[in-house]
């Protein structure tokens, strides 16, 4: 689960037959073109049907009008369009079928959308989105940001018309759970750049935000009850920086802003393995009852809870207890993987007294796979990380009645490395290119696992080498659109030459958002009214000297052992990344 061992093209057309989503890829070369609004939103509806000469145009005196329990989705749609658009957008309470402006209505959508999906509705006098839930209400919010030029995300006012295409969209999700993971224990992530993340997350619907916060190198949560786990446990990270962690206050924010983006978290803590933090802050926690040393490299597999004494167990019991007070949803991840300095035994010993602690503070099990062997419960989800395509405790599992949440390291992991030229994340689990993050099943993806045994899909962030949000922007995207699409959408709409071309159309709204993404040459990238598959930058005025721990925006351009680079990609610096070194991000001029 984290580091360890370690031409031609045929032009995808969206084709709108009916009430579905067609796909024809043609047979002949053709140009890359950039992509219609309705052939432009990942991931692809379920149900797509263009209106012609019904196409709806926003001013000044449009109004979002909601039913009353959903007034959180039009205040959020309110707060992305207010800015790019300069119109006031006022949000008002309707008990009817408004006959103008935006509604966002709970009721009247057809059953097949259940308790996620949407019906949005676009006409020349008024747009309707109608759903069952709130959160239903929400995604069809996402869709139809992504029917507006992507300069509608921007946070300054921009030039009109704001037109949406006319269109039905009907629309559910696949899978019950689309996921992400941000590791704020390799390097802390504060609590801004994690906000920043969850607005990310759920413009592509995901709707689980699953927070690693600890590990080896770092504690990142306050508990009450054993203090120095965040005071020392928490002081450093990988590479010897300062660390850090979140007050309960801090946390509860986080949680209260996912929340509001319908995104549940899932706090994990990781146990018995990965625990040196743990470990180097409390004596009595090691079988010898002597502390180790903080730890800042990134090795793995070397500590474990000392599973034969008692106040092993008053600390998890104090930690599960601390941190579930804290967080509604319904979740608490125990980790559970590489414990390679824990018996086998004494790994099902721990567990056996472990899980039964997540249940009595109101919480179901999840964890990596590993831990699944231990318990025949099938309310506990185990999170598949593995690199092959069969596993026999996660079969045996899945044969049992337990739900399996798919996290191939080599498909979904979005820290392993585009290519061998990426100057960030690791390469243990392969490198994993746009298409190759597409371009996997999650409903076959393991033997003995079919479709109706899997609850869904998430893509973990793990930062041994992530400092800044700008790593996080580089490494995301694009391959969590990718990973995204295969937990929303039906698998008869998966093709990668339609995908590659909605998913270039995503490149002005992430430039809009400041997304400093990465550029692959596999994609056909939407660059403000064309489309080109290779990375642009622009004649940048010379910036001086390189230096670390600077930030450079694409054209820049520095001087460095007698050469002078331009930068291709956003990114601060770090020792290491020197221009002769990181050709992915200079170009030697």
């Amino acid at each position: 689960m984290k580091p360890r061992a370690r031409a031609a093209r045929a032009l995808a057309v969206l084709s709108l037959v009916g009430a579905t989503v067609a796909w024809n890829v043609s047979s002949a070369p053709a140009p890359a073109v950039a992509a219609e609004p309705l052939q432009s939103v990942v991931p692809v509806p379920v149900s797509v049907q263009a209106v012609p000469g019904a196409a709806h145009t926003f001013s000044a005196t449009s109004k979002i009008y909601t039913t009353a329990s959903a007034r959180g989705v039009g205040d959020h749609l309110a707060g992305v369009l207010r800015p790019s658009t300069g119109y006031p957008f006022p949000v008002e309470d309707t008990t009817g079928t408004p006959a103008d402006g935006i509604a966002l209505l709970l009721g009247g959508a057809p059953p097949a959308v259940g308790d996620q999906g949407y019906q949005l509705t676009v006409a020349t006098a008024a747009i309707t989105i109608r759903a069952n839930t709130a959160a239903g209400l929400f995604a069809g919010v996402q869709t139809l940001r992504q029917l507006l030029p992507g300069k509608v995300e921007s946070s300054t006012p921009q030039a009109g018309p704001w037109t949406v295409p006319g269109a039905t969209v009907t629309d559910h999700p696949r899978f019950t759970h689309r996921g992400a993971m941000l590791d704020v224990a390799r390097h802390f992530h504060p609590v801004g750049t994690v906000k920043r993340y969850l607005d990310q997350l759920a413009l592509y619907k995901i709707n689980y935000f699953h927070l690693h916060l600890t590990d080896d190198q770092g504690w990142r949560i306050v508990v009450d009850s054993w203090p120095k786990l965040a005071t020392h446990g928490g002081s450093t990270q990988v590479g010897g920086g300062p660390g850090g962690y979140y007050t309960k206050a801090q946390y509860q924010e986080i949680v209260a802003y996912a929340a509001a983006r319908h995104i549940t978290v899932i706090p994990e803590v990781d146990l018995p393995g990965h625990t040196n933090a743990a470990l180097a802050s409390y004596a009595e926690l090691n079988c010898n009852g002597v502390a180790p040393g903080l730890r800042t490299d990134i090795a793995v597999g070397y500590s474990s809870l000392c599973v034969g004494k008692d106040i092993t167990y008053k600390f998890v019991e104090d930690v599960i207890r601390e941190i579930a007070e804290l967080t509604p949803g319904p979740y608490f991840h125990i980790g559970g993987d590489e414990a390679s300095a824990t018996t086998d035994q004494d790994y099902r010993t721990f567990m056996n007294k472990v899980l039964p602690l997540v249940a009595k503070y109101g919480k179901k099990a999840m964890g990596w796979h590993e831990f699944i062997k231990t318990t025949t419960d099938t309310t506990a989800v185990p999170q598949y990380w593995g690199t092959t395509t069969s596993n026999a405790v996660v079969q045996a599992a899945a044969a049992r009645g337990a739900k399996v949440l798919m996290s191939p390291a080599n498909k979904a992991y979005l820290d392993m490395k585009y290519n061998p030229s990426t100057p960030l994340g690791l390469s243990w689990a392969g490198m994993i290119e746009v298409q190759d993050a597409y371009n996997w099943n999650p409903g076959t993806h393991l033997s003995g696992v079919p479709e109706s045994a899997v609850r869904g899909v998430e893509a973990p962030l793990w930062t041994e080498t992530i400092v800044t949000p700008a790593h996080v922007d580089f490494m995301a995207f694009p391959r969590l659109a990718a990973i995204a699409e295969l937990g929303w959408s039906p698998w008869s709409t998966h093709n990668w030459d339609a995908f590659k071309v909605r998913l270039g159309a995503q490149a002005p709204r992430w430039t809009a958002l400041g997304i400093g993404f990465y550029r692959s040459t596999q994609v056909p990238w939407d660059n403000g009214g064309t489309t080109t598959t290779t990375t642009t930058t622009t004649t940048g005025v010379p910036s001086g000297s390189w230096a670390p721990w600077t930030s450079y925006s694409t054209g820049n351009e520095v001087t460095y052992s007698g050469g002078t680079y331009r930068c291709r990609q956003p990114h601060t610096s770090q020792p290491g990344w020197e221009p002769t070194s990181a050709p992915a991000l200079w170009q030697r001029m």
